[in-house]
């Protein structure tokens, strides 16, 4: 019998969310709008996810912010248990953990995609749209997860020293059973994005992580 975790990627198109993210880099954020989304959309029948806010300002908080996603400090501020390597790089596996104690609900995932900040690249002019100030990673579902789909976490510093945090996702439940709880298994993910937000604000102000939600 096959642990969570095991076996290949849950869903057809891989890296989506590496586009989306690619091309809010890109760009200057203006609220209300996902212009990425028009040319980047997930698989049929997927639900899309975008939640983005300001969380500083210049590259000490840029950097923070990125360090602190890169080894899963994000999920761990929004009080998920991490099991898997210390850093988040293409191929790698990791279970969370959502709940408490032995009532934890295993979440298996591959990263498939990552991004380090690079701060010796030059000047924004020079680094250009596609090596711009973006940092992060996307991964996607395993079996054993409850969701058929990718997500993604990603720190910018915008042109006038804006940090950015954004969360990208495109999901549908995996089962009949998941999609008969999906009530609930949205009012988790709310909640659970909610404490990624909270996080984000955390590491990129240098503060101590906090489990509890805003």
């Amino acid at each position: 019998m096959k642990r969570p975790g095991q076996g290949e990627l849950t869903y057809p198109e891989r890296g989506v969310t590496q586009i989306f993210a690619r091309g809010l880099s890109g760009q200057e954020h203006r609220r209300g709008t996902e212009p990425a989304a028009r040319d980047s959309v997930p698989p049929a029948g997927y639900r899309w996810v975008h939640k983005s806010i300001i969380v500083g300002r210049g590259r000490p908080a840029y950097e923070r912010l990125a360090e602190g996603i890169l080894s899963w400090e994000i999920q761990r501020g929004a009080g998920l248990a991490v099991r898997g390597p210390g850093r988040a790089v293409p191929g790698v596996r990791v279970v969370s953990g959502f709940g408490i104690g032995d009532l934890r609900l295993a979440v298996p995932c591959q990263v498939v995609w990552a991004q380090e900040t690079d701060a010796d690249a030059g000047t924004q002019e020079q680094r250009g749209p596609d090596h711009g100030d973006m940092a992060g990673f996307g991964y996607g579902t395993l079996p054993g997860h409850p969701a058929s789909g990718e997500e993604a976490f990603t720190a910018r510093l915008g042109g006038d020293g804006t940090v950015w945090f954004d969360v990208l996702a495109f999901s549908k439940p995996a089962g009949l059973i998941f999609r008969l709880a999906a009530p609930v298994t949205t009012l988790s993910q709310r909640l659970i994005t909610r404490r990624y937000l909270h996080a984000a604000r955390r590491i990129a102000a240098g503060g101590p992580l906090s489990s509890t939600g805003e």
